[in-house]
């Protein structure tokens, strides 16, 4: 395997070059696609050989599924008379399904075991994000229904990659597992609300309709989840690989789509929009991880919340804005902020990874086990 590994590192550096090459000869990026997605697609696969690049596998999935949508969007936009914008919901429920397959009661430990650092992440997840949020909306005078997606990519729960990324920060993966779930059935009550109160000015908010929604797109989907969890995945062995697996692919899947879709306003107001999403992100890691801090938590945990308020379920907030009709516009928030937090959160997770933890730590990391 190693050979091929080395094959495919090659590949993807002559792509690359070739990338380049044919951007400054020609100045032409669009006849650069096929180089730019080949040699991340080798880089992604070729880099499992080599530990350092192998960590950051799925950032790179994560930009070639970018680049897809932006170098080919007429392929993900429509087939016949088929929008594929349909197929964000479904997969959005894919994932909380896989979620579900993942959960059990144990999850839930953590509020008995530790309620002070539950409390604090749940507590600093919904306030922190949905206000800086606020605050970026009015601050960068965007038009309403664009400042409203970015109020909601701040009021929906913790992302579906918050956990994965604990794991390699060597941040409370169990902690991160009860934040991240508890903050998931909370979002029927609390997602509506927040946009209620914060982004009502902006657009029209159906407070019910939106609270049904969530329900229909996480809800019931983490509940059958778990119910096959308790009846069927015990005895499947295969079921284990097979489901996180299946929930990475519906998450590149879905942000081609997203990506697609919103392809020509991204390429309008995009830098703007990324720019903001860049703030609403950082300030959410930086603060969230000081809010652990200052309210005497250990390392481990304060990056844990750190990666739970900076991270969140921006399939979530496509999907609400697609429900609401409104994908090209509130949805273009999270068609930024998907990647880019996924990037940003795999950077500063890796970072930690490298970073030694104190002692206390291990203390704390013994009351969940």
């Amino acid at each position: 395997m190693q050979h091929l590994y080395k094959a495919l590192l090659t590949c993807s550096a002559i792509l690359g070059v070739l990338a380049i090459g044919i951007l400054i000869v020609g100045n032409s990026l669009n006849t650069t696609g096929p180089f730019v997605i080949g040699a991340l697609v080798c880089l992604a696969v070729g880099g499992r050989g080599i530990p350092a690049i192998g960590q950051l596998s799925f950032t790179i999935w994560v930009f070639a599924a970018v680049a897809v949508g932006l170098y080919y969007p007429h392929y993900f936009r429509q087939v016949g008379d088929f929008k594929l914008t349909r197929l964000i919901v479904p997969l959005i429920q894919l994932i909380m399904f896989t979620m579900g397959t993942e959960m059990s009661l144990r999850d839930f430990e953590g509020v008995v075991k530790t309620p002070k650092a539950v409390v604090i992440g749940l507590v600093s997840h919904f306030t922190i994000m949905p206000l800086v949020g606020f605050a970026l909306a009015r601050g960068f005078g965007f038009d309403p229904e664009i400042a409203a997606g970015i109020i909601l990519i701040g009021s929906v729960p913790s992302g579906v990659t918050s956990n994965v990324l604990a794991f390699i920060a060597k941040a409370n993966m169990p902690l991160s597992v009860t934040i991240a779930t508890v903050s998931t059935l909370m979002a029927p009550l609390m997602t509506p609300l927040l946009m209620k109160l914060l982004a009502g000015q902006f657009v029209q908010i159906d407070f019910v309709a939106m609270m049904l929604h969530v329900v229909q797109i996480i809800i019931i989907p983490i509940v059958l989840g778990l119910v096959v969890n308790r009846l069927i995945r015990s005895g499947v062995q295969w079921l284990q690989t097979v489901m996180p697996v299946l929930s990475m692919v519906g998450v590149l899947m879905m942000l081609i789509v997203i990506v697609s879709s919103g392809r020509d306003a991204l390429l309008n107001i995009g830098p703007l929009l990324f720019v903001a999403s860049v703030i609403h992100h950082s300030i959410g890691y930086l603060l969230g991880y000081w809010s652990g801090r200052l309210m005497g938590l250990d390392e481990q945990t304060c990056r844990t919340i750190s990666l739970e308020v900076g991270m969140q379920n921006g399939g979530l907030a496509s999907g609400i804005a697609l429900q609401m009709g409104k994908v090209a516009t509130v949805g273009l928030a999270s068609a930024i902020s998907v990647p880019w937090m996924t990037i940003s959160g795999s950077l500063l997770a890796n970072w930690w990874r490298n970073q030694p933890i104190k002692e206390e730590a291990k203390l704390e990391q013994e009351v969940w086990t």
